[in-house]
């Protein structure tokens, strides 16, 4: 008999119905809470069910995840499923009834209707948990970097209007840019009208000394002279100075934790075995390299190469009914949010390289001059790359398992004992 336990995790609990394989309900829905103890208890007791047993576990960002290892422990097969597929699954009811105990029969409906089709949770490695977790953390700093920094240049426009785009030095490894380190010095044009052009120029060259940058005398008149006719709108005195510097500290504070967890990303990334080939592709660097293996994970849980493009949602949809055959339509949009970002900063990069050799910038530049909407060339490009990336990380993944057998087979031939020369190991000759 088979076994289909559903179960809907919350934060707190989890709701849990069990059915057979002929729809009935073995157990009316229960909850379970979210502490060790439970969990272990509920996993014990699944594992002593005489009969095929299986879990389907609706995905729901990282609250299924406890449930979900306690249960691998105990070796029961357990599945997780895109919540997107139960919300589309039809009970074959008219009534809309949204509750937890609900959606767990709900679930192990579906799981019952799909069971051969259902794919076996595997739990990724020590390591990509970490990248991916990281990822989250880069991501949420990145997003505040570009807040603190809007705040510092509104602030900035009212006592040195421009001066986020008086240079053009490209910005450091360490994420420090040339603007932001003058406005801590200079940070109302007062700063600069007050004094001679002698003064300035002294006072701008050991700035440049200390910091590191290039000082051109040039550069320094330039600036001198465009602060002459700038608008101040707030007054230098020591309560705007004093906002201006805690921007500016927010701003460095904020880079320092961008760049850390960058840093630590590659260096956690450089460990999985798929890293010098993700590395080696056009528009991947140290900093969008491990973004891109931490949202997609282990490249071989993939049974398909549709199935990547679907599960970031690059995937094209498909409208056909009658004679009606859209040919062209809209990505699903359904997949990875945070893939889907990273592989649109990819395809910019291609843009402004234009690698000629490389595939999917051809690809993305033809679709370009047919003429093709932006979103529409960018989310071809997207797919392309990600059916490449595929390819190439699977290929060499599968070449990397084939060596490891080898090795150990040498290994295991080379640990055998010698025979010995002796008389009864010799091989007698056959008497005719």
């Amino acid at each position: 008999m088979r076994y289909l336990i559903g179960i809907d995790a919350a934060k707190a609990k989890n709701d849990i119905a069990i059915f057979n394989s002929d729809m009935g309900l073995v157990r009316k829905p229960f909850t379970v809470s979210q502490s060790q103890s439970d969990i272990q208890k509920l996993a014990k007791s699944f594992a002593a069910i005489d009969g095929d047993v299986r879990a389907v576990v609706e995905s729901t960002g990282r609250y299924h995840l406890p449930i979900v290892e306690q249960l691998s422990k105990e070796r029961i097969f357990v599945s997780v499923v895109n919540p997107k597929l139960i919300k589309q699954f039809g009970d074959n009811s008219l009534r809309n009834v949204k509750n937890d105990p609900a959606d767990a029969k709900k679930i192990c409906r579906y799981g019952i209707l799909n069971w051969d089709s259902l794919r076996e949770y595997t739990n990724m490695d020590e390591l990509r948990t970490q990248l991916q977790l990281y990822n989250s953390q880069f991501e949420f700093f990145t997003s505040q970097k570009v807040s603190v920094k809007s705040n510092l240049i509104a602030l900035l426009d009212m006592t040195y209007p421009g001066i986020n785009q008086l240079f053009n030095s490209p910005v450091r490894p360490d994420g420090s840019e040339k603007w932001v380190d003058y406005a801590e010095l200079f940070w109302h044009v007062d700063c600069v009208r007050s004094l001679s052009l002698h003064a300035f120029s002294e006072k701008y060259r050991h700035f440049c000394e200390k910091q590191g940058y290039h000082f051109q005398q040039s550069k320094c008149e330039s600036l001198y002279a465009s602060a002459q006719d700038l608008i101040a709108v707030f007054p230098k005195n020591a309560q705007y100075k004093a906002l201006v510097k805690m921007a500016i500290g927010n701003l460095k504070e904020v880079i320092t934790h961008v760049e850390t967890l960058r840093a630590a990303m590659n260096e956690i990334a450089s460990q999985l075995p798929e890293y010098p080939v993700v590395m080696e592709m056009k528009g991947v660097g140290p900093s969008l390299g491990p973004q891109l293996m931490a949202e997609i994970g282990d490249p071989m849980r993939f049974k398909h190469r549709e199935a990547l493009p679907a599960f970031a949602g690059v995937d094209p949809g498909v409208n056909q009914s009658g004679t009606l055959n859209q040919g062209s339509n809209s990505a699903s949009k359904t997949g990875n949010p945070r893939l889907r970002h990273t592989l649109f900063k990819i395809m910019e990069v291609l843009i402004k390289l234009h690698p000629e050799e490389d595939k999917v910038y051809q690809f993305m530049d033809k679709k370009r001059s047919e003429g093709k909407p932006y979103l529409v060339y960018m989310t071809a490009g997207a797919n392309k790359f990600l059916r490449i990336y595929y390819g190439k990380t699977r290929e060499y993944l599968h070449a990397l398992e084939a060596d490891k057998e080898t090795n150990e087979q040498f290994k295991s031939r080379e640990s055998l004992p010698e025979r010995s020369n002796t008389p009864a190991n010799r091989c007698m000759p056959m008497k005719t």
